[in-house]
C-alpha cells in the first residue's frame, strides 16, 4: 500500500508564471481531505526546490497536513505545528559555500542575463529564476562549469525557469528518506511525482513514481508511469495510486 503521496511543484502541481488550473487543484485538495477518513487514499505533501514561502502557500491551497520539503530537501516545515527544521548535513562549511555561490551568481549570472533574479529567501540553496528558458539553458551551462570546478560537494539542477545549486546530501531523495523516518514509513510506501533532473533520485527511491507528459525526456524514461500535463498529471497519478491501493485491499 502507498501511504504517502508527494508531488513536486513547478511543472507538476502548476506551471510557473501562469495562472494555476484551479479546478484540478481543487480536486487534488478534495482527495487529500478524503484521506482523513479513507485509508486507501494516502495524504498529500510537497517536495520542491522552491523556497519555504512559496511551498507553504501552495500547501495552504491543498490543505497539506503533513511536513513538507523545500529547497530540494534542505528544509522541512510542519504547517500544523509551525515547526521548521534544516538538514543536519547543512553545516557551517556548506553555509559559507552557499554565501559564496550567491555572490558569484549576482556578479556573473544575474548581471549578464537580463530578467534574472535570485531566489532571495533561500537558505541552503543558491538559485536563480528567469521565465525565458533559452536563458536558463545558457545559465545552467555556466553554473555547472563553475560548480563542478570549484565545489565538488554541490550539484546543479535546472527546471524550465530556474537553476538551483544544492549540497549533494540535500537532494530530494535524502529529504524524502528523512521525512519517511519522521513519519515511520518505508520509502516503498511512498509515491512521488517529478518532472526535472532534481527529481530523478527521488523517483528511483520510491514505491511508485510518476512524471507528467511535460517532464524532461530522461525523467519520463525513469518514471513508472507518464501522466497528463502538470496539474492534471498529478491528479491522474493520485487517482492511480488510490486505484492501486484499493485493488491491493481487495
Amino acid at each position: 500500500m502507498i501511504k504517502l503521496f508527494i508531488s513536486d511543484l513547478d511543472g507538476c502541481i502548476a506551471h510557473p508564471f501562469i495562472s494555476p488550473d484551479w479546478e484540478g487543484i481543487s480536486r487534488i485538495k478534495e482527495l487529500n481531505n478524503l484521506s482523513k477518513t479513507d485509508s486507501t487514499i494516502p495524504p498529500l505533501t510537497i517536495c520542491s526546490g522552491r523556497p519555504l514561502p512559496f511551498v507553504e502557500a501552495v500547501a495552504q491551497w491543498l490543505d497539506v497536513r503533513l511536513p513538507m520539503l523545500f529547497e530540494s530537501g534542505g528544509g522541512m516545515y510542519n504547517l500544523q505545528e509551525n515547526v521548521l527544521t534544516w538538514s543536519t548535513h547543512f553545516d557551517e562549511e556548506a553555509k559559507a559555500t552557499v554565501i559564496e555561490l550567491k555572490s558569484w551568481l549576482e556578479d556573473n549570472i544575474i548581471s549578464r542575463y537580463s530578467g534574472t533574479i535570485a531566489e532571495f529567501t533561500k537558505f541552503t540553496d543558491a538559485g536563480v529564476i528567469n521565465p525565458d528558458n533559452s536563458k536558463i539553458i545558457l545559465m545552467h551551462k555556466d553554473i555547472v562549469n563553475h560548480v563542478h570546478k570549484n565545489y565538488p560537494n554541490f550539484e546543479v539542477h535546472n527546471t524550465e525557469v530556474s537553476v538551483n545549486t544544492i549540497l549533494k546530501k540535500n537532494n530530494k531523495a535524502e529529504g524524502i528518506k528523512h521525512l519517511c523516518k519522521k513519519l515511520n514509513l518505508s520509502t516503498g510506501e511512498v509515491a512521488y511525482v517529478g518532472d526535472t533532473g532534481g527529481d530523478v533520485e527521488a523517483l528511483k527511491l520510491v514505491g511508485k513514481s510518476y512524471a507528467p507528459i511535460n517532464a524532461d525526456s530522461y525523467v519520463k524514461e525513469i518514471a513508472g508511469l507518464v501522466t497528463a500535463e502538470a496539474t492534471l498529471g498529478v491528479l491522474e497519478a493520485y487517482e492511480d495510486v488510490i486505484s492501486s491501493n484499493r485493488n491491493q485491499k481487495g
